[in-house]
């Protein structure tokens, strides 16, 4: 089990004592005998297989884990859309119930729920994996790591408890039951439902029904279609390989030319603001597909001590701000380019609540580190002006229009956004035109 549960802390753990193992055990050696007919490069090698046996032992037990994960889940996986809408998991529990949950998830459910992590028993299983997944934190400390998720962008919909719920201690169910009373989250008693465990309906609380004619929000977003024969040109386009190609090596030239500046900007954030000096969210990729997006941290910790947060205005600091106007908090996004998550020109990824159903037109091409609705306005344009102009970059996207808004992106950083709104008349009426959007004109001016 400790295999499973090895994590990066522990290989560097390993490997240090592994040296401070072999450095005593040398300087025992040369104080009694010097070290007669012994090779010097001797401890150099006993150290570096000791630690390719203890470490290289746990990863491909690890690994082989997760081969065998994968190769249960279905083969079609690949060809299937994203559902609109991913249940975001919090699991409570390492136990072989625990595991039996994961691999129900992986192979039936993969596409309509993410794990987002475990809570486990004891401090010292944080940070380790199970199956591939985090342990975030301890049950009675539910509340902090749901605030640490919601920082990165997952919003918990549901905490599956795979441990009989009496054998929680006080405090871990008293923090569960306040998320519940507190939230929309529902406690799910896996291992009550499966027949594992016996009925604790002492402990659940009813919520409250929402009442009748309630909405979740007002309004309802515009919606961008293409027909199959549009949808086909725009995904067999030849330009998205060449998009890629160009994508691939421009990240990995700027990676090594910007390197100098993310170190000095990293130690500057260490000094000024504190660790760690990255931040990264979840965010819907090409196809939905969700992906880690990084950046530069710019802010301060979003919740105090007592777990209460902050107000932004007291988490602002002069190196965040400048950061965030030059865009420098962003060089960290070439990696994901060179992944293969973003592109340098296409759609700003969104964070799921932001990304409603009808603007998923804008996911057919990879997100990236600039834009058209950028260059003509970003965030001083409404969301539904910004769903336009990227669906717009999404029919008619080409080299000669990357390059153009490449070009525009150096004046926005130089001089702030400025609001195009003759850009955004034309895109919407060029959207009617097409035969993507067939909704009321919306007034360009509204607010």
């Amino acid at each position: 089990l400790i295999w499973r549960l090895s994590s990066m802390a522990d290989y560097i753990r390993i490997s240090l004592t592994t040296v401070f193992i072999v450095f005593a055990s040398t300087t025992l050696g040369f104080t009694f005998h010097r070290l007669d007919g012994v090779a010097r490069s001797l401890p150099v090698l006993q150290a570096i297989l000791m630690i390719f046996a203890l470490v290289g032992t746990r990863v491909v037990y690890r690994q082989y884990h997760l081969w065998r994960r994968l190769g249960r889940a279905p083969k079609d996986n690949a060809d299937q859309k994203p559902a609109e809408h991913r249940e975001n998991v919090l699991v409570v529990g390492i136990n072989r119930v625990a595991e039996l949950y994961l691999e129900s998830v992986t192979e039936f459910a993969s596409d309509r729920i993410a794990i987002a992590g475990l809570l486990g028993r004891g401090e010292q299983h944080n940070g380790r994996l199970v199956q591939n997944q985090t342990i975030l934190g301890t049950p009675r400390e539910v509340g902090k790591v749901l605030q640490d998720l919601e920082l990165h962008g997952i919003l918990i919909n549901r905490i599956v408890i795979t441990i009989p719920f009496d054998r929680l201690t006080p405090e871990a169910r008293k923090a569960l039951l306040e998320v519940e009373a507190a939230s929309d989250i529902r406690l799910d008693f896996f291992a009550e439902r499966i027949g594992l465990a016996p009925p604790s309906r002492q402990y659940r609380l009813r919520h409250t029904p929402a009442p009748d004619g309630a909405v979740a929000q007002e309004g309802t977003p515009a919606t961008f279609v293409f027909d199959a024969q549009k949808l086909a040109t725009i995904t067999g386009r030849r330009y998205w390989h060449l998009k890629r190609a160009i994508d691939f090596c421009a990240a990995g030239l700027l990676i090594v030319l910007t390197f100098p500046i993310v170190v000095v900007v990293s130690l500057l954030i260490a000094i000024e603001i504190g660790m760690p000096v990255a931040f990264w969210q979840v965010r819907p990729g090409l196809l939905g597909r969700p992906f880690k997006i990084y950046k530069l941290r710019t802010l301060s910790d979003a919740f105090d001590a007592d777990h209460q947060r902050v107000p932004d205005e007291q988490r602002t600091f002069a190196l965040g701000t400048f950061l965030r106007r030059t865009r420098l908090d962003e060089l960290l996004q070439l990696y994901n380019i060179l992944s293969g998550e973003m592109s340098f020109v296409g759609p700003r990824p969104l964070l799921p609540a932001d990304q409603p159903a009808g603007y998923a037109a804008r996911l057919l091409v990879r997100p990236g580190l600039t834009g058209w609705a950028q260059v003509h306005g970003g965030r001083q344009v409404r969301a539904i002006d910004k769903a336009a102009l990227d669906v717009w970059y999404v029919e008619n996207a080409s080299l000669w229009l990357d390059l153009k808004i490449i070009a525009l992106t150096v004046p926005m950083v130089l001089f702030g956004e400025r609001t195009n709104t003759k850009a955004i008349e034309k895109t919407w009426t060029d959207l009617r035109q097409a035969g993507i959007y067939e909704g009321p004109m919306p007034p360009v001016d509204a607010a």
